[in-house]
């Protein structure tokens, strides 16, 4: 067998199809279609400067970001290979403003597709990894065109949820609410073939991500939970922590799968306007399906993510997720109350890194 054995995704969607009868196999067409445009992706990716795909595009989106050239590009990439199968009512991009219409001449479907086409854009200039991530929802009337209101649901909703990510391997990760599992692209068959089934994150690590430049905008849970890691074996957790930020909500996440730990972005005080960074329908809620299918958990600081009903499209939240003891820690931390009684040690007014009397 040319991939040793071992599935590929289409197989393996076929094998998932065979676990119930009455599908249709539309899923399994979206599916294969993202994972398409995805290796499409891929390749501009590795070209890099080389295929004249880097740089500043000279726009911005709806969040009023900077948009890359590769942002424009995978966008458009997105969109054209999946609006003509007849699997989709509609789709919302985060470089979008309203939702995308299915053009007239192709039939509509009765699923939702929400994505971010090229996560951690930022940093495609230098050379990190970056990805795409999907959700997949069913659309509350197939066959017509989606409203906005449609794609509005709890992510506890997904049917499917996956990021690609082009790194120095291409993986492509996936739930179906059966598991999360990673297929890693072979070149040179052109193929994505299962390397990582069942993925499993400890509850337990030694690991935190968070971008600490904000930590004087974090909520006093945050602080005593970043402190306490920071205080090594000689503090309250009896440990040494490692501290992680890359910066790309895809390649956080990849290593989090891999090995553990735990990812923070939380709300803070930063801009009392935005409740938390990351997008809730196409980065938080897929993040979530595929963390709690690896054995994690996810969670806005306050309660589960993925129970959060949407309000709008492009609505922001505190997004903290990984293994599921330490995400637990942190919400039991912003439950204790009073809420503004701890004071931080480390980066309070006489904290370690300021000048000492």
């Amino acid at each position: 067998m040319p991939t040793g054995g071992r599935s590929t995704l289409t197989q393996f969607l076929i094998e998932e199809r065979r676990r119930h009868p009455e599908a249709t196999g539309d899923l399994n067409g979206l599916i294969t279609d993202v994972g398409l445009v995805c290796k499409a992706i891929s390749r501009k990716v590795a070209f890099g400067s080389l295929a004249g795909v880097l740089g500043s595009a000279g726009t911005g989106n709806v969040q009023g970001e900077e948009q890359k050239t590769l942002d424009v590009l995978s966008n458009a990439m997105f969109l054209r290979a999946n609006e003509w199968g007849g699997h989709l009512a509609g789709m919302v991009s985060e470089e979008m403003e309203a939702p995308y219409h299915i053009p007239n001449k192709y039939p509509r479907g009765k699923y939702l597709l929400t994505f971010d086409p090229l996560d951690g854009s930022s940093n495609i200039d230098v050379n990190v990894s970056v990805g795409s991530i999907f959700s997949i929802t069913r659309a509350p009337t197939p066959g017509v065109d989606a409203a906005a209101a449609d794609f509005l649901q709890a992510g506890n909703r997904q049917v499917c949820a996956g990021y690609a990510i082009y790194g120095p391997s291409t993986m492509l990760v996936l739930t179906l609410g059966n598991g999360t599992h990673a297929f890693t692209l072979e070149p040179t068959l052109g193929e994505w073939v299962l390397s990582h089934p069942n993925l499993r994150i400890p509850a337990d690590t030694r690991e935190f991500a968070i971008n600490a430049s904000n930590s004087r905008f974090w909520e006093p849970a945050v602080k005593r939970y970043v402190d306490e890691c920071l205080a090594g074996k000689s503090g309250p957790r009896g440990a040494d922590f490692n501290m992680r930020w890359i910066a790309s909500l895809v390649a956080e996440t990849h290593r989090i799968l891999m090995r553990g730990g735990v990812f923070m972005y939380p709300r803070d005080t930063k801009d009392p306007a935005k409740p938390g960074r990351l997008r809730l329908l196409y980065e938080a809620n897929p993040i979530s399906f595929l963390i709690e299918q690896a054995g994690g958990f996810a969670s806005t600081g306050q309660q589960r993510l993925m129970t959060v009903q949407p309000a709008s499209l492009h609505q922001r939240i505190g997004f903290i997720f990984g293994s599921s003891a330490e995400v637990a820690r942190i919400e039991a931390y912003h439950r204790e109350n009073p809420v503004d009684a701890y004071k931080s040690p480390l980066f309070g007014k006489r904290g370690l890194f300021a000048v000492q009397d």
